[in-house]
């Protein structure tokens, strides 16, 4: 008989103890140890092997075929892999639940499907039927789109023996499990084994292969950190529900570059690239408002334009609130106190609200200036100019530090229409004369000097 092992396996690294406490000891997590049940089996561990072994060979004698990349027929989502989706590749896409990835995931498959590419949607946590309405209402309906509906893995790899397919989408990894590890879908143990079972899969039979993965409430992917080391693609997919827009974010890139992301629009044909970012997320903005502040953001190799909103309302109460929605909390937190030390803003009786608008989210340092400018337009009551952007990172010292990648982002604003830019002065030396003479660029150390720019008398 096969013996068992009982042990307590964390939900978020996958760390694995004989006994319970009350925090992991790998990643001093909390009350995220749950108890497993290891089989020790004298049978082979994986069902999907390789049938010849690997042998070695010289890192000069290693041909580079490109062609195997599969376009999407998405521009966008082709630019995120690199050129294209490589052949016998393991992607992982994760986002919230209702973000849109069965959604998007259905519309890659029906243009895969559409290049002579037998395609199979393992549609685990729907029937069917139910997921074809989704693409019928999506206009999917291709010869070469197969779904099954299972969640036993054994099942899964019957059908794939038979159809074969070149391309396999699996929704979701968390709810397809194996009949003889003695643990519910989702657990550590069980997520553990079906990634790896789908990664000997692709790299084994030449089958790409994308796997479903859901979010935790802190954002990051459920199940062990094991599941993204496994894979070679991890494209991150968020949004706000409220809103239109979607922001696919590549972590990890074997094949291509990392931190680009694509932004798409949710519509009822599906989800459609929106091709001018800025144009998008500045169309609904009002000029000549207090507490705003446009600032040219940077993700990837791509600049776009985005709104910070302030608001700076006295308060009520002994102890101010301090909220944002897309920034990071703490980042706020820092700007504020340079603001009261270094600026003399008095800050501490006042309720401070920053966003992001558009619903996105955003942590890069470049927007400093812009954040604490728009937060003094709301402390004044005065509003920015229309055609300033502004752009620098701010130390503990008040001082406005140089950005990565300027050019890049003057560009961006000068495509749409901004006539004057405020920027740290050390990033002025690397400008060339051509951007100079199309927009008007005013250079600064300190945060005041920044601020007196803008409007003379602000307190």
């Amino acid at each position: 008989m096969n013996k068992t092992k009982v042990l307590w396996s964390c939900r978020e690294c996958g760390h694995n103890q004989l006994k319970w406490t009350g925090s992991c000891s790998s990643c001093q997590n909390w009350n995220t140890l749950v108890e497993e049940v290891s089989v020790e089996e004298k049978k082979p561990r994986f069902e999907t092997k390789r049938t010849e072994s690997a042998k070695p060979v010289r890192i000069r004698d290693v041909q580079m075929d490109e062609s195997k990349r599969l376009a999407t027929k998405m521009g966008e989502l082709d630019r995120l892999f690199g050129g294209g989706i490589v052949g016998g590749s393991l992607i992982l896409v994760g986002g919230e639940p209702g973000v849109g990835k069965s959604t998007l995931l259905l519309q890659i498959a029906n243009a895969l499907a559409s290049q002579n590419l037998t395609v199979l949607y393992v549609c685990g946590e729907e029937s069917a039927e139910q997921t074809s309405l989704r693409a019928r209402r999506l206009g999917i309906d291709h010869p070469n789109l197969y779904l099954l509906s299972e969640t036993m893995f054994g099942s899964i790899r019957v059908q794939i023996d038979k159809l074969k397919p070149d391309i396999a989408i699996v929704d979701s990894v968390q709810i397809v499990y194996k009949s003889e590890i003695p643990s519910s879908p989702g657990s550590v143990v069980q997520v553990r084994e079906i990634a790896t079972e789908f990664m000997h899969l692709a790299k084994g039979e030449g089958i790409t292969t994308f796997l479903i993965g859901h979010v935790t409430k802190s954002g990051e992917l459920a199940g062990p950190r094991v599941l993204e080391h496994l894979v070679d693609t991890v494209l991150d997919f968020e949004g706000d529900k409220q809103h239109g827009y979607r922001l696919l974010r590549v972590i990890k890139n074997r094949f291509g570059p990392t931190d680009e992301i694509a932004i798409f629009q949710m519509k009822e044909t599906g989800l459609c690239e929106v091709e001018n970012p800025s144009l998008a997320f500045l169309e609904g903005r009002i000029r000549d408002v207090t507490g705003s502040a446009i600032v040219p953001g940077l993700e990837g190799a791509r600049s776009f334009l985005l709104e910070i909103q302030a608001l700076v309302t006295p308060t009520a109460f002994s102890t101010p609130s301090r909220r944002s929605t897309g920034l990071d909390q703490n980042r706020l937190a820092l700007l504020l106190a340079v603001l009261e030390k270094r600026v003399g803003y008095q800050l501490h009786h006042c309720d401070v609200f920053v966003a992001l608008a558009g619903g996105l989210k955003i942590i890069e340092p470049a927007i400093d200036l812009g954040i604490l400018l728009a937060i003094a337009s709301s402390f004044a009551n005065r509003f920015l100019p229309a055609d300033l952007v502004v752009l620098g990172e701010v130390g503990l010292g008040g001082e406005v530090r140089p950005v990565s990648r300027i050019e890049t982002r003057l560009k961006e604003a000068i495509h749409m229409g901004f006539k004057r830019c405020i920027l740290p002065k050390r990033n002025l030396k690397g400008i060339s004369p051509g951007i100079r003479e199309k927009i008007e660029l005013i250079g600064v150390d300190l945060v005041d000097a920044a601020i007196q720019s803008v409007f003379q008398e602000v307190r």
